[in-house]
């Protein structure tokens, strides 16, 4: 499958975005953003199916290869002012879960507080996501 035959769900363009996003924090030495979301979330596992198509897809939202890791937390997800900055409020998939039902009490936390408050599975890495540790001598 490759990108262009990828029909792009509310859930890819929205991890489109995100890649961008990581892309851009990635640069600036910052962490690499929390996907909170389970319904953009499952988008992205369809996508890694296919490493070709998740290579290419990544090239093209991020200007590289971004792999997929397990990094389980809870707190303030910090990247979503760089996402309001760019593409305006978050849309509601990021408030669904992977069997499409919205959160409308998170939803509406966001909507009135601005910030978003949750829990994570994973995030990007730069590359395939293959991550080798660095040799160290003692």
């Amino acid at each position: 499958m490759s990108t262009a035959t990828i029909k792009l769900s509310p859930e890819l363009t929205e991890l489109g975005k995100f890649f961008t996003i990581a892309a851009r924090r990635i640069d600036a030495g910052e962490a690499a953003p929390e996907m909170f979301s389970a319904a953009v979330d499952a988008a992205w596992h369809q996508l890694v199916a296919d490493p070709a198509a998740h290579v290419a897809f990544a090239v093209e939202h991020a200007g590289r290869a971004l792999g997929h890791v397990e990094s389980a937390g809870v707190g303030f997800i910090s990247w979503v002012s760089a996402y309001e900055e760019a593409y305006g409020p978050l849309a509601d998939i990021w408030f669904t879960d992977a069997e499409g039902a919205v959160n409308t009490e998170a939803l509406a936390r966001y909507r009135e507080s601005g910030e978003v408050w949750a829990e994570w599975d994973c995030s990007p890495v730069p590359g395939d996501g293959d991550l080798v540790p660095t040799k160290t001598t003692l």
